[in-house]
């Protein structure tokens, strides 16, 4: 009997370790911090994925991957596994600080900074005053854009004009022979 016991001991730790291996693993490809505890995540490796996030004031939406606890602050992390870069893009910068913004008014606090993973590297993106500035500039160039208006075709790349969805309605067309 006690060695029955011991078997099942050891195998239990065993297998506890084999969970512990698995989770340090997945963290660190989400680059989620091991000391972090997940509070939102849009992924479908969870079984309930998290509703968007919205905001009112700024009329924005969005789902970060993760949003997690660290030491009480509360950390949105994007994840991008096949972006590979020495510095994070800058695309990808303003979707992290649009997501401190839908945080701060979801969560009722600012997120001091975010994290950006990349296939091999994780970015820590700090969310500055002159970051929420260019973010809010983003946002209102965005809005402006988004106004319907006449906006003439590109002639750069005709290629983009020949596979356009909206070529038969389009009364600008590129000859076939540009």
């Amino acid at each position: 009997m006690n060695t029955l016991l011991g078997i099942l001991v050891v195998a239990s730790l065993v297998g506890a370790f084999v969970l512990l291996v698995i989770s340090m693993q997945q963290r660190k490809q989400t680059g989620v911090p091991f000391s972090a505890r997940i509070v939102y995540a849009d992924t479908g490796a969870w079984q309930k994925i998290e509703q968007p996030l919205f905001s009112r004031r700024h009329q924005l939406a969005g789902k970060p991957d993760y949003i997690v606890d660290v030491n009480g602050a509360t950390i949105p992390i994007e994840v991008k596994p096949t972006r590979t870069a020495p510095t994070p893009r800058e695309s990808d910068v303003m979707q992290l600080a649009a997501y401190s913004l839908l945080i701060e008014e979801n969560f009722g606090t600012m997120p001091p900074h975010g994290l950006l993973k990349y296939r091999d590297a994780v970015f820590q993106i700090d969310f500055t005053d002159e970051l929420r500035a260019r973010l809010h500039a983003l946002l209102n160039a965005m809005r402006a854009d988004a106004t319907p208006r006449q906006v003439d075709r590109s002639h750069a790349e005709p290629a983009r004009c020949r596979a356009c969805g909206f070529r038969a309605e389009c009364k600008q067309v590129l000859d076939e022979k540009q």
